[in-house]
């Protein structure tokens, strides 16, 4: 009996072991599977699309009145989401200068944000098509004696740090176009200072300029007017290179908006008109790199 009894044990324990043996593969099974699950895939199972802004109003920004995502950006991406069948979009708010880092990293799955197409862009993350075309303007106070851009020479002139409009004031200032540049942390900021003296003028994102100037009541500044934009550029949403399924699902969306007008609709909701807008969908394709 004692002899049985062993056995009896011995063989208990080799089924208990392959038990757990099976056990142990199917969990790492399923982590494999979960780890190789797609962006797209990911994003589509929990319901919910996560993109990096630096709350600039009015591309991408939190509405305090009503604690929804807002702007531009935000409802393009928010219809977007909704055909793809993700129920809700999550900002993230990431310093502009930050955005692709924190998207390489992993923090956000989409940056929206109003951001140019750039080569050196280019370099580190894939775009989606032109969502709309963008330009810089120049900000003054409302009593101030520039008149067009050849008053800059001997004047001290503000932008923000990683934004596309500090390259051109930097360039000014180099040939000799403007006295010096000054280096602000946010669009607001840019703002109070020319609007305190703190610089004479500024150079922002035209569409930003004018809604900031249109919804505050307290500030004494204008737009520079006649002035021609130097460096008009093409707006879209960055990805990581290897989403190509998520790149390719929200392109998708975008085509089929911009084919049945409710892209168009939006911008127009926001001041934009046709010559901020890319209505054709060849025009609209971005060459990207890696």
């Amino acid at each position: 009996m004692r002899k049985h009894g062993k056995k009896i044990l011995v063989l208990v324990m080799l089924v208990l072991s392959s038990l757990f043996l099976l056990v142990g593969c199917g969990s790492e099974n399923s982590q494999k599977a979960a780890d190789n699950q797609s962006t797209l895939a990911k994003i589509k199972e929990k319901g919910v699309l996560v993109v990096g802004s630096s709350n600039d109003a009015p591309f991408a920004y939190m509405d305090t009145k009503t604690n929804q995502f807002a702007g531009i950006d935000a409802e393009i991406i928010t219809e977007i989401a909704k055909r793809l069948g993700i129920k809700k979009v999550e900002m993230k708010h990431v310093p502009f200068e930050n955005l692709l880092i924190g998207l390489n990293n992993e923090a956000v799955d989409m940056v929206t944000d109003g951001m140019y197409i750039k080569p050196e862009r280019l370099q580190k993350a894939a775009f989606t098509n032109i969502w709309y075309k963008e330009g810089e303007a120049i900000v003054v106070k409302k009593d101030s004696p520039i008149k067009s851009k050849a008053d800059l020479k001997d004047k001290v002139i503000g932008g923000q740090k990683g934004v596309t409009f500090l390259e051109l004031a930097e360039k000014w200032k180099k040939d000799g176009e403007v006295k010096d540049v000054k280096v602000f942390n946010s669009q607001a900021e840019l703002m109070m200072a020319v609007n305190t003296g703190k610089i004479d003028a500024c150079i922002t994102d035209g569409i930003v300029a004018a809604y900031t100037i249109k919804t505050s009541d307290n500030l004494d500044v204008k737009i520079l007017s006649p002035y021609k934009a130097e460096a008009s550029g093409q707006i879209g949403a960055a990805v990581r290179f290897k989403d190509k399924d998520l790149l390719d699902a929200v392109n998708g969306e975008l085509e089929k908006m911009r084919a049945d007008g409710s892209l168009k609709k939006i911008l127009e909701k926001y001041g934009l008109t046709e010559d901020f807008m890319v209505l054709s969908a060849d025009e609209a394709k971005t060459k990207n790199v890696k």
